[in-house]
């Protein structure tokens, strides 16, 4: 059985479950110089009948202070990996922020192998909080 990370966030679109746990990275992040650096860890889980590959991706960032960047791009950190019926794809990339806190949202396009369909996949919302911002109540 496959070693599945306990999400922070999670979401589920069609057969396929995408989870993200983000992470702090103090120590290469430096509050006095408005530089506020994340990891993110995500997982595509493929609950379908058939191979996914991951095409395009689509993330919309915004920190607290109300700036938004969006990215697109091929495939995911540099591939367009195919994700087998009962199998995970991990990985982990990072996200700058000038600000102590954010979000990040976004999609995957993924299509299958034996029909050809492309659809977009949901990605979580989820939260960038450091340390160095205020509790807010939402």
């Amino acid at each position: 059985m496959q070693d599945i990370m306990q999400p922070l966030f999670e979401q589920r679109t069609k057969d396929v479950i995408v989870r993200v746990e983000p992470e702090y990275l103090a120590e290469q992040s430096s509050p006095s110089d408005s530089r506020f650096i994340w990891a993110y860890t995500v997982e595509i889980d493929n609950q379908g009948a058939e191979d996914l590959t991951v095409t395009e991706r689509f993330w919309q960032i915004a920190d607290s202070r109300g700036q938004v960047q969006e990215v697109r791009g091929k495939g995911v950190v540099g591939e367009k990996p195919v994700v087998k019926p009962g199998e995970v794809f991990r990985y982990t990339s990072g996200a700058p922020l000038t600000a102590p806190s954010g979000m990040m949202r976004g999609t995957y396009t993924v299509q299958g192998a034996s029909t050809g369909e492309s659809y977009n996949v949901d990605i979580p919302a989820f939260v960038l909080d450091s340390p160095h911002e205020g509790l807010v109540l939402n």
